[in-house]
């Protein structure tokens, strides 16, 4: 059994590793976390009802039009929003999905985290909570600002459950504004929207002068049998939701993130021993995650 568990890993690793026309290094995907949902994520690819293609037709996700309807209303309260502060960086370490782009100028509001909405996001955005709250399929939204200049490096989200939905509320309007999936570049656009794969490799950058404002939102993964939806919907609210991230105090904060403070701690000892010597940084590494691994397979 052991054996066979070790095969089914190393095998949807391959098979995320090899998984569109863009990789990582494959010692970058073996550290990475998609790899340790890998099996997980196979069992998504294999039983889904949409295309194995980065990019999605909207059209395929009818109950997404009550936003592109309404995208004036859901633009009004999120610009007003921004210019009082509310989109902004974490200055906790409380958002684990998501600390390392603040480093680069991204900026989020969270509207809902597979869970219902934020008391804060109830209260600040009551139109745009109320639109999202009648599509019971977006498990998780946000309002997300790029700034002039901003950058968000090569990644794959780590798990498969759910697609990405971006709506463009204020943007450049430009072709220096984008995000690239796979090796495919999308322009945002005012009013317009697109749904993507976010488990292919993707990056974003603002090279204009001007700010980028999207609703940014996760919707969950359609699956050919209930029961395999219900294996999604189980792992949904037991492993995502425990990222919850809280926008002011009284909003929700899931024990992944309440946990986050203390890891980061070590994160922070492996980046002085990688800037002291990379060699041994790398060595500690993977004598680390060896040690793990054969932990877990001997036990």
């Amino acid at each position: 059994m052991k054996w066979f568990i070790l095969f089914v890993f190393l095998a949807s690793t391959l098979v995320v590793h090899w998984r569109g026309q863009v990789r990582h290094r494959f010692l970058r995907q073996l550290s990475d976390h998609s790899t340790f949902l890998a099996p997980l994520n196979v069992f998504m690819y294999l039983f889904s009802r949409v295309p194995n293609t980065p990019y999605l037709p909207v059209a395929q996700f009818p109950e997404m039009q009550a936003l592109q309807q309404n995208w004036p209303q859901i633009r009004e309260e999120a610009l007003r929003l921004r210019e009082a502060g509310g989109i902004k960086a974490s200055n906790r370490l409380d958002d684990v999905g998501f600390n390392s782009f603040f480093k680069s100028g991204w900026k989020r509001f969270y509207l809902k985290w597979y869970d219902d909405a934020h008391p804060s996001a109830t209260t600040l955005c009551p139109n745009t909570t109320a639109l999202l709250r009648a599509i019971p399929s977006v498990k998780a939204a946000m309002f997300a600002e790029l700034p002039p200049g901003s950058r968000l490096v090569r990644h794959r989200d780590p798990y498969a459950g759910s697609l990405r939905y971006h709506l463009g509320l204020q943007t450049p309007n430009s072709e220096d504004c984008y995000i690239e999936v796979d090796g495919q570049r999308y322009h945002w656009r005012d009013g317009e929207a697109v749904v993507f794969d976010e488990t292919f490799i993707h990056y974003a950058e603002n090279t204009t002068q001007a700010d980028r404002v999207i609703l940014f939102c996760d919707i969950e993964r359609p699956l050919r049998y209930r029961w395999a939806q219900a294996v999604n919907r189980w792992f949904a609210r037991h492993l995502l939701a425990a990222a919850a991230a809280p926008n002011e105090a009284g909003d929700r904060t899931g024990g992944i993130n309440r946990a986050f403070h203390y890891i980061y701690q070590v994160r922070l000892v492996g980046k002085r021993l990688k800037a002291w010597d990379r060699r041994v940084y790398y060595l500690v590494k993977w004598t680390l995650f060896g040690g793990i691994a054969a932990l877990i397979f001997l036990w």
